[in-house]
């Protein structure tokens, strides 16, 4: 059985359409079939369907991490990212403590609500870059404490608000310098902040510093996002739907649009082999858009996450299985405690492009302007 392709442009294949149109790409070979084939700068198959997603991310010995596309930005090159079964597992039971759920709730909810209380604009501004900013400051408040630079983590972070290929040229000089720093701090950590966590494991600089980058600009795009929908939708602006309106949000524009993983063994699914050594792809930007699993898919309704179960393998803004993101409890506090600090006061759309654009994350097409009072 030979998989579908969408068109191609010889001789580079899908390369140029996967870099200026990765989204309108995958969309097209979705239409083909919940699995099809793409020929990059290597060959790849991709899936949606949530029997694709539990074979792909449940099975972490034949579907590796490892020379994946997570490993191609220096900034995620590194930490329990880059490390695969089984060293994984045990890696992961060590640094679950700080982050699970119930633990960063606990211990940051407080810090989190005072920082944005400082933040909240007035009058127009642009959701995208006061999102970014909103979010840097709240790292700096629960990972390393409000004496840490804020300079030096806006410039360790900056790359990731340029688009490709800038997120994935080498730091080496901004990477250097911000472990230092971070080596400064998991020696005398802030209390109640998580470098007090990262100070007490091996390699716990790296996995920081790591860890602060995965949280930063995908945090920021989903939130600025959530804002632009909640100012066209003002009766939902009260606060009763703050969960409902987060998973919405993170449905319709998941930050990770693209993962992906190394097979490592012949791997037959639908009829079809894929061969070792196959770079394979999973995507929740078509796995959230699929009308086969959500009504009226592209449209923003939190109510949905009140009346209707969330599918098992059909709902992954983290991903899922045992590699799920290890951020996404400090995530959903991150955006829940927002859009709660803007309960209550009108908030309308202005202007701007709120198409999202697939690069190192999902992120907005461009300002996105809203007023706020």
């Amino acid at each position: 059985m030979v998989r579908p392709s969408p068109s191609t442009s010889p001789p580079l294949g899908h390369l140029g359409r996967w870099r200026d149109e990765p989204l309108v790409l995958l969309t097209e070979g979705a239409a083909l079939g919940p699995v099809f084939d793409l020929r990059l700068w290597r060959r790849a198959t991709v899936g949606y369907s949530p029997q694709w997603n539990q074979l792909v991310l449940g099975d972490l010995t034949r579907f590796r991490s490892r020379g994946s596309l997570s490993q191609l930005s220096p900034y995620l090159h590194g930490g329990v990212v880059a490390v695969d079964a089984p060293e994984h597992k045990q890696r992961r039971a060590e640094l679950n403590p700080s982050f699970h759920r119930r633990a960063v709730t606990d211990l940051l909810s407080d810090r989190l609500a005072v920082a944005v209380k400082a933040e909240l604009p007035d009058g127009a501004f642009d959701a995208v870059s006061w999102s970014s900013s909103v979010v840097r400051r709240y790292l700096r408040e629960t990972f390393v404490g409000p004496s840490f630079s804020s300079e030096l983590l806006d410039h360790f972070l900056a790359p990731l608000d340029t688009p490709l290929p800038g997120p994935l040229l080498p730091r080496p000089l901004r990477i250097r310098r911000m472990e230092r720093a971070l080596a400064r701090t998991l020696r005398s950590p802030d209390e109640g902040t998580l470098a007090e966590h990262f100070a007490g494991l091996d390699n716990g600089v790296e996995e920081a510093r790591v860890a602060l980058a995965a949280a930063y600009d995908t945090t920021a795009h989903a939130l600025s996002w959530a804002l632009w929908e909640l100012a066209a939708r003002p009766e939902l602006n009260t606060g009763e739907l703050t969960a409902e309106i987060v998973s919405e949000t993170l449905r319709l524009y998941p930050s990770g649009w693209i993962g992906s993983r190394i097979c490592t063994a012949d791997t037959e699914f639908d009829g079809a082999v894929v061969p070792a050594g196959r770079l394979v792809l999973y995507s929740p930007y078509l796995t959230h858009r699929s009308a086969e699993l959500w009504a009226h898919p592209t449209v923003f309704r939190p109510e949905r996450f009140r009346d209707t179960a969330r599918p098992a393998w059909g709902y992954l803004p983290f991903a899922a299985g045992e590699r799920m993101c290890l951020g996404s409890g400090l995530a959903t506090l991150m955006l829940r405690t927002t859009v709660d600090a803007f309960a209550g006061v009108p908030l309308r759309q202005v202007g701007g492009d709120p198409g999202p654009r697939g690069g190192l994350t999902l992120t907005p097409g461009g300002p996105m302007v809203l007023h706020r009072g």
